[in-house]
């Protein structure tokens, strides 16, 4: 018996002097509003309401027991109450990568606290994020998930120096003058090309440098692969270390960093696309398993997060790479 729902029923009935009115309060039909009541009486052994007399009376027990019924209720509504304020106090840990800009993350922390939560965001690599979901230390996350099967699909691109820097006037691309206009960099254009220099044959390379979002098993696998098929050499591609350290690197001029544009720009570096759309990242938003299973990712959080990571949602890579044009191979290497 569902104790609670049958002293609302009993209760509602006092206050009413009616089973139609008390049904109607609380709404539910007048059957099961009397079914309720007759079992209450059977677990307490006796009748709760005099039904010989035309208006709804309750009797001596019914009497006696009522004030014992409000209590029980009261505590019940203040029980759930101190359950909702702690659920909405609690802070939920949600996790993002590290090159998100901290005005759309603090549009994700006010718009928790609008939804009644309090969000903690954390800056975690890609595989702490999908181990404090395991461990449900984080509530929600952003997983890195390859590109064609992502929500998320984030274009990646060359960061480079500035025109106006010291060491900016070289393009994305070797060999080629700045663009106002982004043109799509295709990793053969990188290798070194023959001709003047202080060393005859080829000019020095500038090492293009990952940040450890990359640093997940099949990304790094695919742009070792792409590399290779590009000609270019292997320690041309390395891992950018400390962020701040790769920015000041590339705003000098001495090496191109592997990012998204929003982080790009924000920091006032120029940015190219990459053609190869296998290379680009890809998101889920996923939640955190409770004893039911995974929790559902409120669809407003989903679109705050995509926006933190400059994302296009519900665009496959494939598509994006066909709807711009690009040949055959491209497309291939889209589906990986």
């Amino acid at each position: 018996m569902d104790l609670l729902a049958h002293l609302d029923a009993y209760v509602a009935a006092v206050d009413e002097a009616s089973f139609s009115r008390a049904a109607e309060r609380l709404g539910i039909a007048q059957p099961l509003l009397s079914r309720r009541i007759k079992t209450l009486e059977e677990h307490f052994e006796g009748q709760l309401f005099d039904r010989s007399r035309r208006q709804v009376a309750a009797t001596e027990l019914g009497l006696l027991l009522l004030p014992y019924a409000r209590e029980v209720l009261d505590r019940a509504q203040r029980l759930r109450h101190v359950a909702r304020s702690a659920r909405q106090s609690a802070v939920r840990a949600v996790g993002v990568p590290a090159d998100c800009g901290p005005d759309a993350l603090a549009r994700i922390i006010r718009a928790g606290a609008e939804h009644g939560t309090t969000f903690g965001v954390r800056e975690l690599p890609p595989e702490e994020r999908e181990a404090g979901l395991a461990d449900a230390s984080l509530a929600y996350a952003l997983v890195r998930v390859p590109p064609e099967n992502a929500g998320l699909r984030v274009p990646l691109g060359l960061a480079s120096a500035p025109p106006d820097a010291p060491g900016g006037g070289r393009s994305a691309v070797p060999g080629e003058r700045p663009r106002t206009r982004r043109h799509a960099v295709h990793l053969e254009d990188l290798r070194p090309r023959r001709g003047g220099g202080t060393r005859p044959g080829r000019v020095a390379a500038v090492p293009v440098l990952a940040m450890a979002e990359e640093h997940v098993p099949y990304a790094r696998d695919r742009l070792r692969r792409a590399v290779a098929r590009a000609g270019l050499p292997e320690a041309m591609v390395r891992s950018a270390g400390p962020t701040a350290t790769a920015l000041a690197e590339t705003l000098a001029g001495q090496a191109m960093l592997l990012c998204a544009e929003p982080f790009a720009r924000r920091h006032g570096a120029r940015w190219a696309p990459l053609a190869d759309a296998s290379l680009h990242r890809g998101y889920d938003v996923r939640a955190a398993h409770r004893d039911r299973g995974p929790a559902q990712v409120p669809p407003w959080l989903v679109g705050l997060l995509a926006a933190a990571v400059g994302a296009a949602t519900g665009e496959p890579a494939v598509a994006a790479a066909e709807s711009a044009g690009e040949d055959a191979p491209s497309r291939l290497a889209a589906r990986g």
